[in-house]
C-alpha cells in the first residue's frame, strides 16, 4: 500500500463546495445567516430533539450545558476518566471540581459504580447530593458516549432522578446512535439527558471544520443557551448585555459545510456499519485480540473501531505496534491517557478506577474514515495479523 491510510478524515463528496461558496458570495460568513438556521433545523429533525443550537465546538456545547445546569464554583461534577479531556475541562471553566468515575465494558460510564458511589460516598441533603469527603454539592453528571457506543442511560437517569443530579450527555462521538430497546427505544444519543452536546470536529462522522451543537429537553433552557452563546446580547443596536455571555455561536460558513454533511450523514452511518463488519470478519480468529463490540440494545454510528489486545498473547508495547503499523502506511492511535492521571487533575477524587485502566493499556483504534475502501481495510487487517501473529 503506497499511500497512508489515515485514522479518520473528513469526507466531502456532496455539495459542500457549492453551499460554502454560496455563503461567501452572499457575504454571510460570520455568526448570522440562513445556513445556521438550516443546520439547526436539520439537526432537530434528525435527532428528534425539541430544538438544537449550533455553536463553535463540542466543548462550547458542554460548557453552555454546565452553565445552564447551574454548576458553580466549588461544586462537584461526576465525569468519566476514560474520555477525551475536552469532556472534563469545561468543569474547570466553572471553577468546579470533577469526580472521576470508571467505565464498564462499553467504555462508557459504569452505572453500577455510579450508584454505589452515590450510596456509599455521598449523602442526600435538602439542597442536593453532597460528597462526604469535601462536603461540596454534586450538581451534575457528564456522560460520554464513547466511540459511538451508548451508556446505560436507563440506569443513569434513574440514579440522577433519585439523587437530584442534572445529566449532560456528551454525544460528540455518537451522532446517529440510538436505542433500539428499553425505555428509551428510538431515542437518539444526546436527547435522553437534560442536555446534549455534539461535535463536528474534522475527525467526527460529519464535520463543519470546528463546530458543535447543543440541545436540551427544556426549550426555554435551550433558548437561554443560544442567548449566552451570542454574548448575551439583549439589544443588538445599542449593545445591551444583561448577563455574561460567550462568543460560542457557529459561523455561517461552518454551517454551510454542515448542511451538506447532514445530507450525507445517513450514508456515512451506513458505511461505518458496513466497514465495521468487514473488519470484524477479516479479524475473526485473531488470537491476539478482537474488535470491541457495541451494545446489543442500540444501533450505533460505529464512529471508531477499537482493537482490544490480549496482553497475555501480545508482548509488544502498544507504542511499538502503532509505530510498526505507521511504517506500513497505516495510521492508528491508542486510547486517551486517563484524565484523573493527568497533571491538572491528579488531586481530584477518583472512584474505584479499574476497567478504564485495563482498556487504556489494550486498545488500538484502527482506520475508520467513511471513504476508506474495502481493499484498504483488508490491507490493515492482513498487516495487523502479520504483525501480531
Amino acid at each position: 500500500m503506497k499511500k497512508m491510510i489515515p485514522l479518520s478524515v473528513p469526507n466531502f463528496e456532496g455539495k459542500e463546495e457549492e453551499y460554502v461558496l454560496k455563503a461567501v458570495k452572499e457575504g454571510w460568513v460570520s455568526t448570522g445567516g440562513a445556513a445556521i438556521n438550516e443546520l439547526e433545523k436539520r439537526l432537530t429533525e434528525f435527532t428528534g430533539a425539541p430544538a438544537v443550537a449550533a455553536c463553535q465546538s463540542g466543548t462550547a456545547a458542554l460548557h453552555l450545558s454546565l452553565v445552564e445546569a447551574g454548576v458553580e464554583p466549588d461544586m462537584h461534577v461526576i465525569v468519566p476518566t476514560l474520555t477525551f479531556i475536552a469532556a472534563v475541562n469545561p468543569v474547570k471553566y466553572q471553577f468546579a471540581e470533577p469526580i472521576f468515575m470508571d467505565c464498564d465494558d462499553s467504555l462508557c460510564m459504569d452505572a453500577e459504580k455510579l450508584r454505589s458511589f452515590c450510596e456509599e460516598e455521598c449523602e442526600l441533603l435538602e439542597n442536593g447530593l453532597h460528597y462526604k469527603r469535601t462536603g461540596r454539592l454534586i450538581k451534575a453528571i457528564v456522560v460520554v458516549h464513547i466511540f459511538g457506543n451508548l451508556a446505560d442511560m436507563e440506569a443513569i437517569m434513574d440514579i440522577a432522578k433519585e439523587y437530584r443530579l442534572q445529566v449532560i450527555e456528551d454525544a460528540t462521538e455518537a451522532l446517529g446512535s440510538y436505542f433500539t430497546a428499553g425505555r428509551y427505544k428510538g431515542c437518539m444519543a444526546g436527547t435522553v439527558g437534560d442536555f446534549g452536546a455534539y461535535s463536528f470536529n474534522g475527525n467526527k462522522i460529519i464535520t463543519t471544520g470546528g463546530g458543535g451543537a447543543v440541545t436540551a429537553g427544556d426549550e426555554k433552557k435551550l433558548a437561554h443557551m443560544k442567548y449566552l452563546s451570542t454574548q448575551s446580547k439583549d439589544d443588538g443596536l445599542y449593545y445591551i448585555h444583561n448577563e455574561i455571555g460567550y462568543n460560542y455561536r457557529m459561523t455561517n460558513l461552518q454551517a454551510a459545510l454542515g448542511v451538506a454533511q447532514m445530507e450525507s450523514l445517513p450514508e456515512f452511518i451506513r458505511r461505518k456499519n458496513k466497514n465495521y463488519e468487514i473488519y470484524r470478519s477479516n479479524l475473526e480468529g485473531l488470537e491476539a485480540g478482537g474488535l470491541l463490540p457495541f451494545r446489543e440494545d442500540i444501533y450505533s454510528n460505529k464512529w471508531f473501531y477499537s482493537l482490544v489486545l490480549d496482553k497475555s498473547k501480545v508482548k509488544k508495547p502498544i507504542r511499538e505496534i502503532i509505530e510498526a503499523l505507521s511504517e506500513q502506511r497505516i495510521q492508528t492511535r491508542p486510547i486517551w491517557g486517563l484524565i484523573h492521571e493527568q497533571l491538572p487533575y491528579r488531586d481530584c477524587p477518583a472512584y474505584k478506577i479499574e476497567k478504564a485502566a485495563y482498556y487504556s493499556e489494550r486498545i488500538i483504534n484502527l482506520p475508520c474514515s467513511t471513504n476508506i475502501t474495502e481493499e484498504e481495510i483488508r490491507y490493515v487487517c492482513d498487516t495487523v495479523k502479520e504483525l501480531l501473529g
